[in-house]
């Protein structure tokens, strides 16, 4: 699943540094270009970034160029917030995720009780825990610092989601893994749903309402944790 996930993420990069080269390269075929213009300027540090080996991919946005007409408004902001992060790091999983501390102070068990009271006060419903740590520990024999993944669903945007699209399976149930960083720092770690809202098509507006509603309480949990709230 993790792998589905980075391909998507490097489509969109791709896609997104193709359409930046194909604008200003031949800029006047496209009956979207007026329309695009603005963003195109925002990705103009990305191509540099990306040099000429982006050329390649210019087909792929020529015969689909008309599609950006159709992608959700702030796409491309997006996209390019995504490139920029992935350029800037060389890494697609720092890329794709969102990353909150842990304040000093506060346990594992501290974050993990503060999640579940915090999906509970939101709806959100905890469907269950992995302790990677301790199935590491069963299969080598050995510690393993703190890593645990925590899933919460809620079954009707989920019911939602899979009737719009069965590829939408793949972002469900909501995870969040609670972490013990190799600086000994307790962190959260959950995938960014951005891409899923609005990298495309604009979702149905029920569909786009109830998603975005799951992806503030996400990053409200995530917030409220690393805080230690209940």
């Amino acid at each position: 699943m993790g792998l589905i996930r980075n391909l998507l993420a490097i489509i969109g990069l791709v896609a997104v540094i193709c359409g930046g080269y194909m604008y200003q390269k031949y800029g006047a075929m496209f009956g979207v270009a007026q329309q695009m213009a603005p963003q195109m300027e925002k990705l103009a540090p990305l191509m540099a970034k990306a040099g000429p080996a982006m050329e390649k991919f210019a087909p792929i946005l020529e015969k689909h160029a008309d599609k950006f007409a159709e992608f959700e408004e702030g796409a491309l902001d997006m996209y390019a917030g995504f490139a920029d992060r992935l350029l800037s790091t060389g890494d697609p999983g720092v890329a794709m995720m969102w990353v909150k501390e842990v304040d000093e102070g506060l346990s594992p068990d501290d974050v993990v009780e503060s999640l579940k009271s915090l999906a509970s006060s939101r709806n959100f419903l905890f469907v269950g825990e992995a302790p990677f740590y301790k199935q590491v520990k069963a299969v080598t024999n050995k510690d393993f610092r703190y890593v645990n993944f925590l899933s919460f669903c809620d079954a009707r945007v989920g019911a939602m989601m899979a009737d719009y699209r069965d590829a939408y399976t793949g972002f469900m149930p909501c995870r969040i893994a609670v972490i013990e960083g190799k600086d000994g720092k307790l962190r959260l770690v959950s995938m960014n749903l951005d891409m899923m809202i609005h990298g495309g098509k604009p979702l149905p507006p029920e569909l786009k309402k109830e998603a975005l509603r799951v992806r503030n309480v996400i990053w409200e949990m995530m917030e409220g944790a690393a805080r230690g709230d209940f």
